[in-house]
């Protein structure tokens, strides 16, 4: 498969639908060996507790009154995991309190993870323990073909009102393994760039004009303020991780894997020469720099902080992180391609929902009643509204709150616009050994000034050898 192609999401505009971060779509995902025996795991199911929200310390809100249990008998509990914080997560609260008051067959749980690497760690140790939650905002395509995750289709079909054919095709089509649905798209995302409007007016600089990295790297330049041989205010600051990194590599024409799928390419000129200029930047010149490290989504906020309390220019960054912005103070834009190789090409696509195969019956109807009105048109265009991220549905674009807001509020387009231009998300055929090694590279060169020719010659080789294994 190769990545760089992203002419799908130029007719899924033209077709009026929402293309996509993440995830990479996606806010990165830190490399950490998974946690077996976790000494703390929520029992789930039926038995539990009637609350709308709780956080993984066990904190937790009423339930609305209009939850009291129906004539026929007690409504079905069930636990929904996802690793959302700030306004993410008061905005996943708002929705299941929302639901939850909506109707009386289900009540859902939300319980708070730290973040996707998280999520994925204690669902780990709950299937293993056999008491896992009905749904939980992560997807994992080698874990769907090992069962972990139950297949969709027959509890969709008994969804009157899903509407298959509304959703973003390419969305709905990330969640596909083998034929069979296995995850829902909930919101799709990719990485866009927000700046201060002030620090651009005050070095003169017009963002419309910035068409290119090198146009970016000439106006951080100019906006770094140095003081004693010491950076105090930076001109840019791409995210930790490899994601930005990779989309810089596609942008610059590179690709993961060659045409016929055998061989990675991560070693590439185009490769070498993207992760050269970051490296460069935030290490030689220090016109850049990243936040690492911390708790969950520490960094990113931190990268945030940073661009909002005025001690850099801009920073790289999530669509879903326009619910955290002041857009009084900052606006976004598309990322830039490079000198000669035309319009970036980043990656655009969606975060998935799925439903444990060892959750019972019962749970897996309730999960998918949830996750339906998750995705229903007025709540995904809720969710893009109230945090940046692209909503899932095609009707959503005529929701009337969609349609009043983007008129007040541009920047809720930019991600809309890059889409058109975007490429799909990779799927790691080897299980996720390609992402670790790029992720590994990544590190290399943000945190440890490798040279990027050497760090990515040795995950090009990690890599490769994954990918033989599976000859």
């Amino acid at each position: 498969m190769n990545v760089s192609s992203g002419n799908s999401f130029a007719v899924l505009l033209k077709d009026r639908t929402v293309p996509a971060r993440n995830s990479s779509i996606f806010k990165r995902l830190s490399v950490v060996s998974l946690i077996a025996g976790l000494s703390v795991l929520t029992a789930c199911g039926g038995n539990a507790a009637p609350n709308n929200a709780v956080t993984a310390d066990g904190a937790a809100a009423a339930v609305p009154a209009a939850n009291a249990a129906p004539a026929g008998g007690a409504p079905v509990t069930i636990e929904f995991w996802y690793g959302l914080g700030g306004k993410l997560g008061e905005n996943m609260e708002s929705l299941i309190q929302k639901f939850n008051a909506s109707q009386q067959e289900v009540i859902v749980k939300g319980i708070v993870q730290g973040d996707y690497t998280e999520t994925e760690q204690k669902l780990q140790a709950a299937i293993a323990a056999g008491q896992v939650p009905a749904a939980v905002l992560s997807s994992n395509i080698d874990w769907a073909r090992k069962g972990y995750y139950a297949a969709m289709d027959e509890l969709i079909a008994g969804q009157p009102d899903f509407n298959k054919e509304d959703f973003v095709q390419t969305f709905l089509n990330q969640g596909q393994v083998d034929g069979k649905q296995y995850f829902l798209p909930m919101y799709g995302s990719t990485q866009v760039m927000y700046y201060r409007k002030d620090a651009f007016a005050k070095s003169g600089i017009d963002a419309s004009q910035i068409k290119t990295w090198e146009d970016l790297a000439a106006a951080a330049k100019k906006m770094t303020v140095s003081e004693g041989g010491k950076t105090t205010f930076y001109g840019w600051e791409p995210m930790w991780g490899s994601g930005n990194m990779v989309d810089a590599a596609l942008s610059k024409g590179g690709s993961i894997l060659s045409e016929d799928g055998t061989k990675v390419t991560i070693d590439s000129p185009e490769w070498i020469d993207a992760w050269e200029f970051f490296r460069k930047a935030i290490h030689e010149d220090k016109t850049m720099r990243i936040h690492s490290g911390g708790q969950g989504w520490e960094y990113w906020y931190k990268t945030i902080d940073d661009v909002m309390k005025g001690q850099a220019a801009g920073y790289t960054g999530s669509s879903g992180d326009q619910g955290d912005l002041d857009f009084s103070v900052v606006s976004a834009m598309e990322q830039p391609g490079w000198a000669g190789a035309g319009e970036g090409k980043p990656v655009a696509g969606a975060s998935m929902a799925g439903i444990p195969a060892k959750a019972g019956d019962a749970e897996k109807q309730a999960a998918m009643k949830w996750l339906t009105y998750f995705t229903s048109s007025e709540n995904t265009a809720f969710w893009s509204i109230n945090t940046g991220y692209i909503s899932v549905r095609q009707s959503a674009l005529e929701d009337p709150a969609f349609v009043a807001f983007s008129e007040s509020n541009p920047q809720i387009k930019i991600p809309l616009q890059q889409a058109a231009h975007a490429s799909p998300p990779f799927q790691d055929p080897t299980g996720g050994k390609i992402n670790d090694a790029l992720t590994i590279a990544a590190d290399k060169v943000q945190i440890e000034n490798i040279p990027a020719a050497e760090a990515l010659k040795e995950a090009q080789q990690t890599a490769q050898a994954a990918l033989d294994k599976l000859k």
